[in-house]
């Protein structure tokens, strides 16, 4: 039995938890697609003060987002994928799993 993951399925927790519990709060809380890295990392602070968690934890979730699509950065911004507007419109529950699917599809 191994006690510690493989680095492929803490890459996809660490952008669950990312996800989950930092961006798409975020984004609902703005009511807006994009925010700045400045925002996030306020964000970022007050869920792992809470969550009692090592920002360390969160390290490189959200460059993993941006790997898989589901952020874009332009200049100081990020941005949800267009296909993921629709949830923030209705501020809807978006799970990473919803996501992931949504920017998948072409």
């Amino acid at each position: 039995m191994l006690s510690e993951k493989g680095k492929y399925a803490s890459a996809t927790e660490n952008r669950r938890f990312v996800w989950a519990e930092i961006v798409w709060p975020l984004i609902l809380e703005l009511n807006d697609v994009s925010f700045t890295l400045k925002q996030y990392q306020k964000k970022r602070d007050e869920v792992c003060i809470k969550k009692k968690i090592d920002v360390s934890t969160t390290s490189r979730g959200l460059v993993s987002l941006m790997q898989k699509e589901i952020l874009l950065k332009e200049n100081l911004l990020y941005s949800i994928h267009y296909r993921l507007i629709p949830y923030m419109r209705l501020r809807a529950d978006c799970d990473y799993a919803t996501a992931i699917h949504e920017v998948r599809i072409k």
